[in-house]
């Protein structure tokens, strides 16, 4: 709904702006001396371009923060597990092994399974969660055991607390998206610029394609890049999963 309210709120400024215009040379027609003004053209090719430049920055930041948190994320929780992993050593003898087994076990899921939903930006289902449930009660010693042992226990507690907030944070941000409203002014300022670029501003007809055919690449390469970076786990420029394949595979 926001998205329709924006263009609702776009194309009526753009249309009062029309009417403005229309009732100025109907009201105040130009005379036959006097020459139409190309600075005010040019003043207002200048602005759209420099909006638009804004429009691209945040876009780009945006994208590329997500982009961040989410590797982050990854690292945080791939890191907390391998601990987990190590502390394993310290457990009585009975708790080392459904440890490690159930490490592996979260990491492979993690690769195998939800990465590519992750890539094809759908929801995760809740075996992920079951696991991690898996390796809590994994972890998990009796009061009989030595005090260094549970020490240990804690500590593999602990490690398992920075696992469950890395993956949440990883969920999140595999379900963000750019705004719409930042990909309606991302496309139309797009537009308007290369429409500018056509109708003003160069007399020769050389400098004027060669001027146009950089400007639209270089626009078409800004689009497609922030749409890479708007998915955090995509293929191409998304995060890897190569923090649990350097620690597990």
């Amino acid at each position: 709904m926001a998205l329709f309210e924006t263009l609702v709120v776009v194309l009526g400024v753009a249309f009062v702006a029309a009417l403005v215009v229309v009732a100025k040379t109907r009201l105040f027609p130009v005379s036959e001396d006097e020459e139409p003004r190309e600075d005010v053209a040019e003043y207002i090719a200048m602005m759209v371009s420099v909006l638009y430049a804004v429009v691209l920055g945040l876009c780009l930041v945006s994208v590329w923060e997500t982009r961040s948190s989410a590797a982050d994320h990854v690292q945080v929780e791939a890191s907390a597990l391998h601990q987990m992993y190590l502390l394993a050593d310290a457990l009585p003898s009975d708790r080392r092994e459904p440890v490690r087994d159930a490490a592996r076990t979260y990491a492979s899921h993690v690769v195998d399974v939800e990465w590519p939903e992750m890539a094809a930006r759908r929801p995760l289902d809740p075996n992920g969660w079951r696991l991690l449930e898996q390796l809590r009660q994994a972890g998990e010693v009796d009061d009989s055991a030595k005090v260094p042992q549970q020490i240990a226990a804690q500590e593999v507690l602990a490690q398992l607390g920075y696992i469950d907030d890395a993956r949440r944070g990883r969920e999140a941000a595999a379900q963000e998206r750019l705004s719409p409203v930042l990909w309606t002014g991302l496309l139309i300022g797009g537009a308007l610029t290369l429409a500018f670029m056509f109708l003003f501003g160069i007399k020769r007809s050389t400098t004027h394609v060669v001027m146009v055919m950089g400007l639209s690449g270089f626009i078409a390469f800004t689009v497609l890049l922030i749409h890479q970076l708007d998915s955090p786990f995509g293929e191409v420029l998304g995060a890897t999963p190569d923090a649990f394949t350097r620690y597990f595979r």
